[in-house]
């Protein structure tokens, strides 16, 4: 069964870092690109950052951009999103997507985890 878990959510202060994890199994993640993806209350999901099956192609969204930092570790199947300097603003819940872009099309989500950033 296809599953990714997210983990490392949490509360944490302005200013503060925070890494989340996202364990992938049942697909072959080495060629599936990797993304997080968050959504605070009211405001649609958005894209946050994605990696690309070579790992040397990265995309930020401007919001994070300098702050955040994706990476993948393909021998244990998990992508990473280190955050830093943490405002309010990035509250939301974060998701872990794998999609597989260039083959089968194929989709995939984890559950989500919460990040809440408040003094």
């Amino acid at each position: 069964q296809v599953q990714l878990v997210e983990s490392g959510g949490g509360l944490v202060q302005p200013g503060g870092s925070l890494r989340l994890s996202c364990a992938a199994s049942g697909f072959a993640f080495s060629f599936y690109d990797m993304s997080w993806y968050r959504q605070a209350p009211g405001k649609e999901r958005e894209l946050v950052a994605s990696i690309f099956i070579t790992g040397g192609r990265t995309n930020y969204a401007d919001s994070v951009k300098g702050r955040f930092t994706i990476a993948r570790a393909n021998v244990k199947n998990t992508v990473y999103l280190e955050m830093n300097n943490l405002e309010s603003e990035d509250t939301a819940v974060y998701y872990c997507n794998a999609r597989d872009n260039f083959y089968t099309r194929k989709e995939y989500w984890g559950q989500g985890t919460q990040v809440t950033v408040s003094s």
